[in-house]
Formats: C-alpha cells, structure tokens, sequence
C-alpha cells in the first residue's frame, strides 16, 4: 500500500469522486543520483557548443597557450576539438581531470577574491564529459611522449571495451589537445533543440573571434571539419587593431580611435578600440572584457548607445572594443553559471567615467569630421570654396591688412557650407580607384590602381622634331565661314563647364564616356562625340599648319584602301545575307568592284595630293604612297587601324566640287578619324561577368587603352579647356548631369 501511494497522478489530472475524501500523504525526500546532479549541473553550465568552446579555450589561455587551433563539425555537436601549445597535463592528473570541482586554480574560498584566470572552479571539463565523449591528448615539457585518456561520466574509461582505462601514451606535441564528440548525446531533448548547426558555427566564429582580438600574443584559427579554408587566422604577431581588421573588417578598422582612462578611486583600467562617428552600423557589437573575461553587461550596453545616439545618425550603432580591469577584490566573478556575467562595486561610476571618456573623444573626432571628408582636396586653405566663399575670405583678409574694423579684424571668418565645397585638383584620386581591383589593374594598362599616368610615357613610341616652317595665315573666305557657324551655335553654360572642369575618370570605354566635376555638378560625357567637335574645331582654327605623322617606310595608298573597300563588301554581303535569312542573290553587293573603287578612289587622292598636302598635311607621292598624314595634336597618335577606312572615305564622302562643302567634310572625316576608338571592355566591367573575365586581352590593345586613358586624361580634357567651344548639338546628346551636391544635400537633410 506504502508504494502504490508513493506514485503520483500527473498535474492535472481530473481525481475520481471517491478520492476527494482520500487524505494526501507527504511525499519522502530522497537524495538525487548522483548521474543525474551531474547531468543537471552540466545543463547549466554547458547550454550550447560555444559554452563548451568558450570554457576550452579559457583554460588553453589559462596555460600559457600561444597558440590555439579550434575544428568544429555540425556546428560543434558532431565534433569540437581545441589544440593548444600550452604547459600541458601532468599524466598523474589525468585520473581526476574530469572530476567535480578539481582545478589547481583555488585552494580555500577566499581565494575567489583575488582570482585572476579564466576557468578557477573546475566544472567544465567535468561537465562536458557527463554530455558527451571526452578525449583528452596532453604532453608536457618534461614529459617523454603524449598520454592519451578517454572520459565519460567524469572518469576514466577505456577506448574500447576490454581494454584498460588507464592514459596510453602516444606521440604528440607540447600542449593539450581536447577532443568532444556527440554532445548532448545522452540528453535528446537538448540536443534536438539544435535545428541549425551553421547559427552554432556562427556563435562558435563570434567567439573565437572576441578572444582573438582580446588575447593579443595568441594566435588563433578556426575552421570546420574536412575544409581546407579557415574561418578565422590570426597571427601571434598581429596588433589589436589588425585583428579586428582582420576578423570584423577594413571598414570598422578604418574608423577606430583609441581608448584609455583609469580612476584610482574606483579601482579601475579602461582601454581599447572605439568606432567614432564617421562609422555606423545596424547592430550594435560590443567585445567586452572585464579582468580579462569575455562578459555581457546590459548597463553598459545601454550606457555606450546612448553615448554614441548624440553622434551618430538615427539608427546607427557602433562597434566597441572595451578592457575593463577592475581590483580583483571588488568583482564578483560567482554569480552566473556560465560566468558570462559578473557583479563589481561602484558600477555605476566606472560606466560613467569610460562613458564620458568616450564622448570626449568622439567630440574630438566630430569636429575635424568635415575635414576628414575633404581629403581628396589639395593642401591649401579652403582652395576648393565656392567663388562666392572665395571673394567673402578675401574680403575679411583684406579688412583685417587694413587694420580696418577694430573688433572686426579678429573675428574669425564663417565657415562655408559643406554643399559648397568642391575638389579642385584632379589628380589626388581618380574613378577608377574606385574600380575592382581586377578592372582597375586592365583599365589602366599597368599604370595601377588608379594612379596618374604619366604623360610622357609614350615619348620612347614615338618621336617628335620641330622644323622651321613659318605660320601660314588662312584668309580664306570659307574657313572663316565656318568658324563663324561655330561661334554662333556656341553654348555658353556648356562652354564654361568645359572650360573649368575638373577631370574625375573615364567609365567606359566602350561606350566612350568619361566623368568630369563642374563646380558642385558631377557630369557623364562623352568624350568621343566631345572629342569629333574639338577636332574639328582645331582643324579650323589651324587649318593649313597641321604637323605631319611620317610613315618610314611609306605605305602603300592602293593597298589601304583595297583593304577597307574588301571590308566594306564583306559587311555588305553579310549585312544583306543577314536581311533574306541567307537566300537569293546579292542584288546590288555583287556590282561592289574592289578594284574599281580603290582605283577612283586612288586617282582622286593623288590628282589632288598638292592641295590635300598644303591645307591638311595629307602627303601622297605621284606613285600613289602615303608619306603622311596630318597630326593634329602632339602627345596623341590616332588608331591607325581606322587609317584604310578614313582613306577610302575621303572619295564619296568628300564633296570636292566646291570649296566650302569641300573642307567642312574633309576636316570632319579627318575629326573622326582622330576620335578614340571604340575598345572592348575591360574584364569585369562588361555583361556576362565570369565570360569577360576568362577573354583574354591583346597586348596591342592593352597598349592603346593606356596610350587612350593617357591622353585622355593629360591632354585632350586639359586642351578642352581652353579650345573648345561647346555647342548647343552637343548639349543635346554629349553631356548628361548626373549629380549636384546641393540637391543630394537637400536629399539628406529630409532623411
């Protein structure tokens, strides 16, 4: 009867009428097995994989470990292996390593007032041990070879059954090797708990990485079971502030200052890594070590964002690296099971003194933050303000010479508005530093990421000689015709543009665009219609005292221009082939003569070479060789792919019945002839991605893409400047705002 009352009838239970009037009986208090107070207590300490990682890795520091190798597999729960190079286990430890509450850490109780390692109670190892299957692999310094012990349940337990549980001994390296595979084999419902073994790696990389930027002189990997990659790989070198570079990002290491204050009278050391208010972020990530433990501590959360809500934008969070070391006698290392929490006296003055030591230092970096964003400007003061700023700086500089306005002399000028500000040196950085590294390097043809280019690196390609040749100054009716058209379709806003642009870098050149700063107005322009006007315009403006690119050994005038006509009727052939789907006759492409043409064409050239040498430098011999052709401008040689074409062109598209029609059409074939090319895109930068990555590039084209950009950059933009005069055509189609920064002001001032 005794035993059938000691059972109890669930909670909840409806009872039965007739046991309503039953008296209850007090239930006996029995002690616990002592299986299950260890499964219990390992539940509270070991809640997770990382809470295993985290007590490993404090005993590997614990050691004297300058290095420590973590491998994790299914998130930690399949395998957890920690190696260090620390002092090692002596074998006669080994018994009583996964026991209760052994730990060469703590002698009596009061020594938890001065504790200053990591693991002091000894409940890890032990605890882990009760969940899953421990191995352990130690070597000390002394120590001939390795002992190898097996655990389960916090004893000793032999590899495989029938076999002693004595440590083997095996050979190994200086240091501990602990090895926990199927955690929370034995308690299932914790173990299905788990449903995403990559948010365990997450939290296990989390924390490998939080103890790597805090452990400095340690190095530290991770990486999971079978990869050759790791996660993280740090060096025992590396400062604090490359770890974090390393391990969080180039873009919270850029914007880092330094912390560091202290108060005797609370017993105190602060110091670390701050983002200042340059930087912000989603999600708030403080690393926080108090006497060197990773800890979280609400307080201090909630007290450095509301430090940081003064500075940064709404919404933002920062990144904080902080290294509280506090009087072991004032902290309370004993009051969470996991220690992830500790109580210390006097917290809300230490919060208080590293919360203020943290605005001061971003007030410091906020009030240098607008200059911090003018660093693309020259060295000069305020070189890059509005004319309107320029002339009010000016103004009080001049009062204050002048000794005029008592008062007034000393007062310090007003400080311009940020949308006013714009960049007037165009070579402290260029578009395509902004490129990836891969376009960067092919765009620029070896000359770097970015980097100037030097104009005169094409001097060793090609050589250039003065001679004497007098001026020769044009009173021809029709040029001056012509120059005059130009001058009345000028537009005069574009003009100006052009004349004080600011060259920023080409975008594309397939589709030949390039960006250019006028003022606080960023433009997309493209350079091969701008560069068709401004050869035409300098064809009119030095027209009969062009320079001469001379070919040695000549070329063959026939042969140029049997080429261009050959591609001409194939393009015809293929293009009419294209339009029937392939079927019926050629119609008119069979009439195409090569011959024939290139012979008119020829003639034509040669019966007016006299002409075409005195007016544009187009040099034929009487046998029909092409001497030379016209340069131009110096420091930039056409494609002489384009020549064959350009040469043939100069027969139907040429009206040389009368004088006028007659120049304006030989001085704009000559125009586009001069044009940059049309290149292919550099690797990276075109559609299909991987597929322009694999192609290939030409030397030869390399080459002409860097003789192009050269030029481009140092001496067509540049000669725009002063020689061209933009017209109302080119407004329409060659030129295209894309940014004012008063407008993007406005646009941030709403958000």
């Amino acid at each position: 009867m005794s035993d059938a009352m000691d059972l109890d009838a669930p909670r909840g239970a409806k009872r039965k009428a007739d046991a309503l009037n039953e008296t209850p009986v007090p239930r006996r208090i029995k002690a616990l097995d002592q299986d299950v107070v260890n499964k219990i207590a390992a539940g509270e300490i070991i809640v997770a994989p990382v809470h295993a990682l985290k007590e490993l890795i404090e005993n590997a520091v614990d050691a004297g470990s300058t290095s420590i190798e973590v491998l994790v597999k299914d998130g930690g729960l399949k395998l957890l292996q920690i190696t260090d190079n620390g002092s090692g286990i002596d074998k006669e430890d080994l018994p009583i390593l996964c026991e209760r509450f052994t730990t060469s850490k703590l002698q009596k109780f009061e020594d938890l007032q001065t504790i200053a390692t990591y693991g002091f109670r000894g409940e890890a190892l032990a605890s882990i041990s009760h969940i899953a299957h421990l191995t352990v692999t130690t070597k000390t310094r002394e120590s001939n070879c390795a002992w190898r012990a097996y655990y389960d349940g916090g004893k000793l337990v032999p590899a495989k059954p029938g076999q002693s549980p004595d440590p083997k001994p095996v050979a190994g390296r200086q240091g501990t090797q602990v090895t926990v595979e199927d955690l929370f084999y034995n308690v299932p419902t914790r173990r299905r708990a788990f449903r995403s073994p990559s948010d365990e790696y997450n939290k296990i990389i989390d924390m490998v990485g939080r103890y790597a930027v805090h452990c400095s002189n340690v190095a530290f990997s991770c990486k999971k079971h079978g990869e050759s990659s790791t996660s993280i790989a740090v060096q025992a070198s590396t400062s604090c502030h490359d770890r974090i570079r390393q391990i969080y990002g180039g873009g919270i290491a850029s914007e880092l200052t330094e912390l560091s204050t202290s108060d005797d009278r609370w017993a105190f050391k602060a110091k670390g890594l701050a983002t200042n208010a340059n930087y912000s972020t989603k999600k708030t990530t403080i690393l926080l070590f108090i006497n060197h433990r990773c800890v979280e501590s609400s307080n201090i959360r909630k007290a450095i964002e509301q430090t940081y809500s003064a500075f940064l934008p709404k919404g933002g969070h920062p990144f904080v690296y902080l290294s509280l070391e506090i009087d072991p006698r004032r902290v309370d290392v004993n009051v969470h099971p996991t220690k992830r929490e500790v109580n210390f006296l006097n917290e809300d003055e230490i919060i208080q003194a590293i919360c203020e030591h943290i605005r001061a230092k971003l007030a410091a970096v906020d009030a240098s933050r607008t200059f911090v964003t003018q660093t693309l400007l020259p060295g000069s003061t305020w070189s890059g303000l509005a004319p309107d700023s320029q002339q009010q700086s000016a103004a009080a500089a001049a009062s204050k010479a002048s000794g005029g306005g008592g008062g007034s002399a000393r007062k310090t000028p007003a400080r311009p508005n940020e949308n006013s500000l714009v960049r007037t040196d165009a070579n402290l950085r260029k578009i395509t530093s902004m490129l990836a590294p891969a376009a960067a390097g092919a765009a620029a043809g070896g000359g770097g990421g970015g980097q100037p280019l030097d104009p005169r690196a094409d001097a060793d390609v090609m050589e250039y000689e003065t001679v004497d040749r007098e001026v020769t100054a044009c009173r021809l009716i029709s040029i001056r015709e012509l120059r005059a058209a130009v001058r009345e379709d000028m537009h005069q806003e574009l003009t100006e543009i052009f004349a004080n642009h600011t060259f920023v870098g080409i975008v594309d050149e397939r589709r030949r665009l390039a960006a250019i700063q006028g003022g606080v107005k960023l433009y997309l322009v493209d350079y091969g219609r701008v560069c068709f006007e401004y050869f035409y315009q300098l064809g009119l403006t030095d027209f009969g005292n062009f320079g001469v690119i001379r070919f040695s050994p000549p070329l063959d005038l026939r042969e140029l221009l049997t080429l261009a006509a050959q591609q001409e009727k194939d393009a015809a052939v293929a293009a009419a082939a294209a339009t029937t789907g392939g079927d019926g006759d050629g119609g008119e492409d069979e009439d195409f003569d090569v011959p024939e043409i290139v012979g008119l064409v020829a003639e034509q050239l040669i019966e007016r070479r006299e002409m075409l040498l005195e007016y544009f430098s187009l040099d034929i011999s009487p046998a029909g060789e092409l001497l030379g052709i016209p340069l131009l401008v110096k420091g930039y040689t056409p494609a002489l792919v384009k020549l064959p074409r350009f040469l043939l062109r100069l027969g139907p598209h040429v009206d040389w019945a009368e004088e006028k029609p007659c120049f304006e059409s030989l001085l704009k074939e000559i125009a586009a002839f001069y044009v940059p090319e049309q290149l292919p895109a550099t690797p990276g930068n075109e559609d299909g991605g991987a597929a322009a990555q694999e192609r290939e590039i030409d030397d030869e084209i390399k080459a002409r893409r860097s003789h192009v950009r050269r030029a481009l950059e140092h001496v067509l933009f540049p000669a725009f400047k002063s020689r061209l005069v933009a017209t109302k055509s080119l407004m329409q189609d060659g030129i295209l705002e894309v940014a004012n920064l008063k407008g993007l002001y406005r646009v941030f001032e709403r958000c």
